[in-house]
């Protein structure tokens, strides 16, 4: 077995070799960025893939954040998960937008729409919700609430790439939707995302946000910033778009080893990808209960004494961090579930080329401490 450090995920890349020709494009065009022929056709063939309307590229997913806030004019506070990456909320705190964190449902991980509207204030001008694991939301529950309250919906999406429910996107819920094209992602143009917009009108507005505001190079309508994919983004993501399904499915094999060798050891509970939904399987996530001889902390430190480096994804939670807490909503007494699921949960390794003996010890590494915790 190879010595080297088993991170949580490593990126997955195109042969070198395929990707010269796409560089000597860019080499005979000498055009590097600002909507280039390469970033042209990402977004046709990720639209075309994701049975989406209308997809704008961004350098990232944090700046696309932002822009869809700016887009949908969003002011005073929004609704949204305390159980999710930091960079969540602080796109809202970036748009001088008050996070209000609601908890999340046991079951999904995903914010709970039951406690949605007792949130609701005369301040409140969207909901966020995350599809936290590529999990989706129930995106119906929170609709009719955003359409009785008349609000707005952004999914963060980072997770959700390529997920629908036969040939429905799980982009194309709420207003916007925003995916990540994150090194760590299914799909990944090194850094990167995505605005997923329903309509070209939508799209057009996006897009010059994220090019300073401008029109033409004489016009400028909006208050702009600089969110703009370059063309060598957009060559590693058309590479990356030809090996993708066969990435999930590898991915499917690996989620699909771990169920079946952990399924029996006591204190170890999985999450499930509701049956009428598709899975991208970007994250394998265990919750270690009660009955597990030893804590997840315990677990996740005598991973990384054999050099294998699972993630707390997410731990601690976004209210516990300093800037969030003077916040009413950030009380943890009030976010029971999110409070006890960041104490336990630990993300496994999981990536399409990880080979069987990692899987395997990986396995064994658990089994080993859960002795007695067997059925």
């Amino acid at each position: 077995m190879s010595k080297d450090p088993v991170y949580v995920t490593r990126p997955s890349l195109p042969p070198l070799a395929d990707m010269l020709p796409y560089l000597e494009k860019i080499w005979q065009t000498g055009i590097l960025t600002n909507g280039g022929p390469m970033h042209q056709e990402l977004e046709l063939a990720l639209a075309r893939y994701l049975n989406v309307p209308y997809i704008s590229l961004f350098s990232n997913a944090t700046i696309a954040l932002i822009a869809a806030f700016k887009a949908l004019h969003l002011s005073g506070e929004v609704i949204t998960t305390p159980y999710s990456f930091v960079a969540t909320s602080h796109a809202l705190l970036w748009n001088q937008i008050t996070p209000v964190f609601v908890d999340i449902d046991p079951i999904t991980l995903n914010l709970n729409p039951e406690l949605i509207e007792a949130a609701i204030t005369d301040k409140t001008t969207a909901i966020l919700p995350v599809h936290c694991y590529g999990v989706p939301c129930n995106v119906d529950a929170i609709q009719a609430i955003a359409d009785k309250y008349g609000l707005k919906v952004i999914y963060d999406a980072a997770h959700a790439f390529s997920v629908r429910q036969g040939q429905r996107s799980i982009l194309s819920a709420g207003d916007l939707s925003v995916l990540s094209f994150h090194a760590t992602k299914v799909f990944n143009t090194f850094e990167g995302g995505a605005i997923v917009s329903p309509d070209e009108a939508s799209k057009r507005h996006i897009d010059h946000l994220k090019n300073f505001g401008f029109v033409d190079e004489v016009s400028v309508v909006e208050i702009g910033i600089n969110g703009k994919m370059n063309e060598f983004q957009a060559a590693v993501g058309l590479l990356q778009l030809q090996r993708v399904d066969a990435a999930i499915q590898s991915r499917a094999e690996i989620d699909r080893y771990y169920r079946e060798q952990l399924a029996n050891v006591k204190g170890i509970s999985f999450l499930h990808t509701p049956a009428d939904w598709s899975s991208n399987f970007s994250y394998f996530p265990i919750q270690i209960g009660s009955e597990f001889p030893v804590s997840r902390d315990a677990l996740y430190h005598h991973f990384k004494q054999h050099d294998i480096h699972p993630r707390r994804y997410f731990y601690p939670l976004i209210p516990e961090f300093e800037m969030y807490r003077h916040l009413a909503s950030a009380n943890i007494a009030n976010l029971p579930v999110a409070k006890q699921v960041s104490e336990r949960v630990l993300c496994l390794p999981i990536y399409p080329d990880m080979p069987l003996e990692v899987r395997q010890k990986i396995v064994d590494l658990i089994r080993t401490l859960g002795q007695g915790a067997e059925a």
